[in-house]
């Protein structure tokens, strides 16, 4: 890495999975603050990274709602005095077909959490942002770029954010900031499993087939390298890459190919 050395980075989501990785991989030479619901892991992993060789500070945050998203940033710029770098990391997932679901309201919570968060942060950070040229990464999804079955709720909220960088990108043309969007498949992390179900619970499944899942490593690596060149976009494994080019001319194929990624015992197709 060049750039990214002695910078202020927030992530969200850092307790655990790809922000944890995240937060250790960037953790040498940087300043990094750490954003979850769960305060011991995320003082553990401080403590972590405070002992090799960066510095770290643990802030308890549920970023669904607004003003703890927007604290984090004043405490941010109060712990260190600049942001350099926000990984908007924190998302939930669900499963369920759209005609199962009970409660409606999980689509704003999905959308609270995958979205306004990032919406609330980046809107308090920007300021810092572009006095440093700073840098916004959005991690979304493969589900953010194409729709996939039993993930209605999950695709709503993946596809918002992707309009949002999009759109902001092209805002903050000119003005050194640039906004990075992840979009990984699927990753071996808990999200598959603590995703939610029709009713709104913890799924304790995936729903899809997760013979060779990317590992936390590749994906963190692929991270990395996206924020070091600073690119508009990271679309993840040669299969998701070949399906977003050919989707404008196959899009039924593309269809299908969507629903055979869906596991045939817990989340196959219903009809």
């Amino acid at each position: 890495m060049t750039w990214m050395n002695n910078k202020v980075i927030i992530i969200t989501g850092a307790s655990e999975g790809i922000g944890a990785a995240l937060a250790k991989a960037l953790g040498p030479g940087n300043q990094l603050v750490l954003a979850a619901r769960q305060t011991d892991k995320l003082k553990e992993l401080a403590a972590f990274i405070n002992a090799n060789g960066g510095r770290a500070h643990a802030v308890t945050c549920d970023v669904s709602d607004q003003a703890q998203c927007e604290s984090l940033v004043e405490e941010t710029v109060k712990m260190f005095g600049a942001i350099d770098i926000v990984v908007n990391n924190a998302g939930v997932s669900m499963h369920a077909w759209f005609e199962d679901i009970t409660d409606l309201s999980t689509f704003e919570r999905l959308f609270r959490i995958n979205v306004m968060s990032m919406i609330w942060i980046t809107h308090k950070a920007l300021p810092h942002l572009k006095v440093r040229d700073g840098l916004i990464v959005g991690v979304s999804s493969l589900a953010g770029k194409t729709g996939v079955p039993a993930r209605t709720t999950y695709c709503t909220s993946k596809f918002a954010m992707s309009g949002f960088m999009e759109a902001l990108r092209i805002e903050l043309l000119d003005t050194g900031v640039d906004v990075c969007g992840i979009f990984p498949g699927v990753v071996d992390t808990e999200i598959r499993r603590n995703g939610l179900n029709a009713d709104g619970t913890r799924a304790g499944v995936s729903g899809l087939k997760e013979a060779g899942a990317m590992s936390v490593e590749e994906c963190v690596q692929e991270i990395l390298a996206a924020m070091e060149a600073r690119k508009r976009e990271c679309v993840m494994t040669g299969k998701g890459k070949l399906g977003l080019m050919l989707k404008p001319f196959m899009p039924q194929w593309i269809d299908h190919m969507a629903l055979k990624a869906l596991d045939d015992k817990t989340g196959g197709p219903r009809h």
